[in-house]
């Protein structure tokens, strides 16, 4: 019998083929909003100054070629994108950007307020161009268009986001210094805010034939992600304290280490909690604390109760004791990644090879899946210089 994928009648093209982005994004956050049309199927020209975009030069690059400008950073949020290199302090540089603006439905950037206006290449003057062009902006702290702020000129990264945001101050141990978040989130997060909305505005564009300007504050979208700080302070009038791995509403939901790693584990619902209970020995727990609230309010006895317990074990045996019955899963190191059956199945580790070195090089893949299209396909990051 054929599976769904294999039935006929699915598209014989990616959900984004036929949209076309122009993309003078740097770093991450704008790259990976780009990256994710790419993905999708749409054509992206990135658009870069002859001395390429900043991140081609930090790494991680295979040992002996690290002059190729080609290295993990950059090949990551950029696979799928062809390559333009034009210099926007020349006449002749704004002409060819006009001339491909005229081609486009997306415009992409995350400078600094003002730096394209100065560059003669306004969202003002693009629309002049193509009536119908979606202009996205990620801004550190938003764009003056929507309103003055005190920190219109101030410049931004993720870490600064994070802080702002609320997050670096509900992440770490209760009795430690705040924390940042591992990944970019300050960045990653408002790329993919920013794709939403641009594709939102792609919509009516299409609907009324007028364009649109898009524009996503980093700082914005992290409070946005801290949502339970906001309405936890609005209700209670509490100010949130860190928690390290634990959750202030919800008993169990931690992390707990084993004897020879750690898994996360999460029992809040009686179904779950009767089933971990009776799983690990410890069934007079269940009788004891049979609410959510009885467990938040013993906390500290059911925490110590599953701490004793997971250190007997090692996290291949408590995955095989619980898995399908209560949400648990392994802190997965890199390394634990790359091992992992799932994210082959599901796609998640994609396989390029790097034209600088010929060497092959991993990335992580798109999460995005369609049903009745064509499963995606990757191809490297533009080589600099290399128009396209």
């Amino acid at each position: 019998m054929k599976s769904l994928r294999e039935r006929e009648g699915r598209h014989t093209s990616r959900p984004l083929e036929g949209l076309r982005v122009i993309d003078f994004t740097q770093m991450l956050a704008g790259p990976y909003c780009s990256m994710l049309f790419a993905d999708l199927g749409a054509d992206v020209v990135k658009v870069e100054p002859p001395t390429g975009d900043i991140i081609r030069t930090a790494g991680p690059f295979h040992a002996g070629h690290e002059d190729t400008e080609l290295g993990g950073y950059f090949m990551s949020v950029n696979r799928n994108k062809r390559g333009f290199v034009v210099d926007l302090k020349t006449p002749d540089g704004i002409a060819a950007v006009m001339d491909l603006v005229g081609t486009a439905d997306i415009v992409l950037e995350n400078f600094r307020s003002g730096v394209m206006d100065r560059f003669g290449l306004s969202y003002e003057r693009m629309r002049g161009r193509n009536p119908q062009l979606v202009y996205g902006a990620v801004r550190g702290f938003g764009d003056p268009r929507f309103g003055e702020t005190p920190y219109d000129d101030w410049p931004a990264f993720d870490i600064v986001a994070q802080a702002m945001g609320g997050v670096q101050w509900m992440t770490g141990e209760a009795d430690g210094p705040p924390q940042k978040v591992g990944v970019g989130i300050g960045d990653i997060l408002p790329g993919a805010h920013l794709a939403i909305g641009v594709l939102a505005a792609v919509v009516r564009a299409r609907e009324s034939g007028v364009g649109e300007f898009v524009e996503v504050s980093m700082l914005d979208s992290v409070l946005s992600m801290t949502e339970r700080i906001v309405h936890q302070y609005s209700y209670a009038g509490e100010v949130p304290i860190r928690q390290g791995n634990t959750h202030p509403y919800f008993e169990p939901f931690g992390a707990y280490e084993t004897s020879d790693g750690w898994i996360a584990l999460a029992a809040t619902t009686e179904k779950f909690w009767a089933e971990l209970t009776l799983a690990i020995g410890r069934a007079d727990l269940s009788a004891a604390y049979p609410s959510n609230s009885a467990r938040t309010e013993n906390a500290a006895t059911v925490r110590a109760a599953i701490s004793a317990w997971a250190g007997t074990v090692t996290t291949a045996e408590a995955l095989k004791l619980l898995g399908g019955r209560v949400p648990i899963g392994r802190v997965n190191s890199a390394a634990d990644i790359f091992q992992d059956p799932y994210f082959k199945a599901r796609g998640m580790l994609v396989e390029l090879i790097d034209p600088g070195s010929g060497l092959s090089a991993v990335v992580a893949g798109c999460p995005v899946k369609f049903l009745e299209s064509p499963d995606a396909t990757y191809f490297a990051a533009p080589q600099l210089g290399g128009n396209d």
